[in-house]
C-alpha cells in the first residue's frame, strides 16, 4: 500500500493518497480555487484509466471540501464520504457552516454519504479506518492507515505548532479535548496534519499531542477563553497562533 502526501495549496489543506492493490481512496480535497490543479496532481500520482473509488473528508469545512464537486466531475463513480453531522452541509453547498463564506467563495454542493466511526475502507492489502475526532467539527473524522500506523487528522491538529480554532460554527471544547485524548491512546507514528509535512516518530507525536491536550484543558478551566495576548486569526483561518511560539519540527521544503 502506498500514502502520498500532497501539500496544500495556499489555503487548501493536505491532500492523501492511498493507493491499494484493489482500490485508490483520496482523504481531503482542497478548496475549489485550484481545484483543476488539484486533480492533475493526483493524476500524476495514478495511471489515468484508474479511478479512484472513495473521497473522505475529515470534515464539511472549505479547505478539505471545497473541491469536492469537481472530483466527482472528473471521476464519475467516486463516493464522498462525511461524518454524518456533515452530510446536510455538503449537499446544500451551505456556505456558512462550511466557513466558505470566510473565503468568499460558493460551495461547489456535492452528493455525500455518512461515514461513522470505526467503519473502514477496503484497499485489498490493507485499509483505512474512520476514526471519530468531534470538537472542531461536529462531523469530524480522522482516517487511519492501518499498515503505517498514521491519521490523518485534518483541523483536529492544523499545524504542530498552530491549535484548532473553536470559534467555528458546531464547535466543541469538551469534544475536541476528548478527540486529542483519543489520538493519544492510539500510540501512532505519524499524524497528518491540515497543514505542513507528517508529524512523524512515536514519541514526536505524543509530545505534540500532549501539548495540544494541556492546552485545550487550560482553556477549558479558564470557561473556554482565548489565552490573553493571542492575536486574532484571520477570518479564514481554521487555527491560533500562540503568542509565544511552540515548537515546530516539520517544515515544507520548497519545490524544485
Amino acid at each position: 500500500m502506498r500514502m502520498t502526501r500532497l501539500p496544500g495549496i495556499h489555503h487548501d489543506a493536505n491532500c492523501v493518497v492511498v493507493q491499494g492493490e484493489a482500490s485508490v481512496v483520496l482523504i481531503d480535497a482542497g478548496t475549489s480555487w485550484y481545484q483543476a490543479l488539484q486533480v492533475e496532481r493526483i493524476l500524476g500520482l495514478i495511471d489515468e484509466a484508474v479511478q479512484p473509488e472513495h473521497l473522505l473528508l475529515t470534515s464539511r469545512r472549505y479547505p478539505f471540501s471545497g473541491a469536492a464537486a469537481h472530483f466527482v466531475e472528473r471521476w464519475p463513480g467516486l463516493r464522498v464520504h462525511v461524518g454524518e453531522a456533515g452530510v446536510a452541509a455538503l449537499e446544500t453547498g451551505d456556505f456558512f457552516s462550511t466557513w466558505a463564506n470566510r473565503y468568499d467563495s460558493d460551495m461547489p454542493a456535492v452528493r455525500a454519504e455518512p461515514v461513522a466511526d470505526m467503519d473502514m475502507i477496503a484497499l485489498g492489502d490493507g485499509g483505512v479506518q474512520a476514526i471519530a475526532l468531534p470538537g472542531h467539527a461536529p462531523e469530524g473524522l480522522g482516517f487511519l492507515v492501518e499498515d503505517r500506523s498514521t491519521v490523518v487528522v485534518g483541523a483536529a491538529l492544523p499545524r504542530a505548532d498552530l491549535p484548532a480554532r473553536l470559534d467555528l460554527p458546531g464547535a466543541s471544547l469538551l469534544d475536541h479535548v476528548a478527540s486529542l485524548t483519543r489520538l493519544l491512546s492510539l500510540d501512532l507514528e505519524a499524524l497528518v496534519p491540515m497543514r505542513g509535512p507528517a508529524i512523524r516518530g512515536a514519541q514526536h507525536v505524543r509530545d505534540v499531542l500532549i501539548r495540544h491536550v494541556e492546552h485545550f484543558q487550560s482553556v477549558l478551566e479558564d470557561d473556554g477563553r482565548k489565552p490573553r495576548g493571542w492575536a486574532r486569526p484571520a477570518p479564514s483561518a481554521l487555527w491560533l497562533t500562540p503568542r509565544d511560539p511552540w515548537p515546530l519540527e516539520e517544515r515544507e521544503q520548497p519545490s524544485a
